[in-house]
């Protein structure tokens, strides 16, 4: 899942603190086969928030230089890319190149494999974004179209495909769907007032943005604490697009009984607690239609197995100070996206995006990487990565 669901920014607006040599390396393809790659993500981003637990996907066929069928795959138990980009071109698939920004599939499972469909369809060559990190399909894909005797090119941009499926990746190799923790703070690293206040930090601009976080993602998580004191809505609020399961987080479910969250009419509401938990409370809110899971252990690593059960791929943290320092210290964010607003609001006591780490000294602070950084409105987007050594997997990743 990549965080920009719109036009990625322009380079001026852009800077790493981590710069890669990745600029230094031969790009794989033609610049036209890279624009063709390009056109695979845009139309995999159509999809956004709806694939769970399968990857983003699109597909283009080219024939003579002229783009004669695309498509996406829509959701799980729909057909692949590949499949509604056949399908649009037809008889000139013969011949053809086909790009996808993921290896074709040569499994069954809800569907049949897509590396038959493409020699059946005769495409002389294929392009390929990157290799499929599962297991059932790693290498195997093209290893088949290969033996069919077409042509298959791998690796076009493949950096791009690879962060557009992060979350897919990270489910696959850790068994956990991908957690990213979002918060705006002011420039003195204040989420609100001293007395709770906490709207608004950023401009409209800025919330925007956050809107399409939220349909990107298959689940929204909060805290008691954030109810009772934001009384969220939790929705990407924007017309056709997809919004998050909300979740909230309570042990002892000491939450007011109207809030926008129990409003399921559109938009529905999942409320993990404790094992008996306030049953009379949890009556209260499956008459609203929320649904209520008790768990053994309300902790950040047992909700996302659970979510990671369901089949989510990428969960958005939005929660406090206190529940956020327990989802990084347990491993369950592997992403930081952190809206800093030119504003100074002072206190003390007001509240800080992270609680207590435990740590005493600033060597043991957690240095982000890839980290970049762009202005949305008036706030400084700041977008990294927490180190691998903080995932706290099933088992250990394999490599694709």
């Amino acid at each position: 899942m990549v965080f920009s669901v719109n036009a990625q920014p322009d380079a001026s607006e852009v800077r790493s603190a981590s710069p890669t040599d990745s600029h230094l390396e031969e790009p794989v393809g033609t610049a036209f086969d890279r624009a063709m790659m390009q056109r695979c993500l845009a139309l995999a981003r159509r999809a956004l928030g709806r694939t769970a637990p399968n990857p983003l996907v699109g597909s283009v066929i080219v024939q003579a230089g002229e783009i004669v069928g695309e498509g996406f795959h829509p959701g799980a138990g729909q057909p692949h890319a590949e499949v509604f980009a056949l399908r649009a071109a037809g008889d000139r698939a013969v011949g053809a190149t086909a790009y996808v920004n993921l290896e074709p599939c040569n499994h069954y499972g809800r569907t049949p494999p897509c590396s038959e469909a493409l020699i059946a369809a005769r495409v002389a060559k294929v392009v390929v974004g990157m290799v499929d990190p599962d297991p059932r399909v790693s290498g195997k894909g093209i290893a088949r179209l290969r033996a069919a005797g077409i042509e298959v090119l791998v690796g076009v941009e493949e950096n791009d495909c690879r962060q557009l499926n992060e979350a897919f990746i990270h489910r696959i190799l850790y068994h956990l769907p991908f957690g990213i923790l979002k918060y705006a703070m002011t420039l003195d690293g204040k989420i609100a007032t001293t007395n709770g206040h906490s709207a608004w930090i950023t401009d409209s601009i800025a919330r925007t943005e956050v809107h399409q976080l939220r349909s990107a993602c298959d689940a929204v998580i909060v805290g008691g604490n954030t109810v009772r004191r934001d009384n969220p809505h939790l929705t990407s609020r924007q017309a056709g697009a997809a919004s998050p399961l909300r979740v909230v987080m309570s042990r002892t479910l000491a939450l007011p009984t109207e809030a926008y969250l129990w409003q399921t009419t559109e938009v529905s509401t999942l409320v993990l607690t404790q094992v008996g938990g306030n049953p009379d409370f949890q009556q209260l809110l499956r008459q609203k239609g929320v649904e209520v899971v008790e768990l053994p252990s309300l902790t950040p690593t047992k909700a996302m197995a659970y979510l990671y059960d369901r089949g989510f791929l990428s969960v958005l943290w939005e929660c406090g100070g206190t529940l956020a320092a327990r989802a990084i210290a347990e491993g369950a964010v592997q992403k930081i996206l952190a809206f800093i607003a030119p504003k100074i609001i002072g206190g003390s006591t007001a509240p800080t995006p992270v609680g207590d780490l435990g740590f005493t000294t600033m060597t043991e602070a957690l240095s982000l990487e890839r980290v970049n950084w762009r202005t949305v409105g008036s706030a400084c987007l700041i977008e990294g990565y927490l180190p691998l050594e903080q995932l706290k997997a099933d088992q250990p990743p394999q490599s694709p």
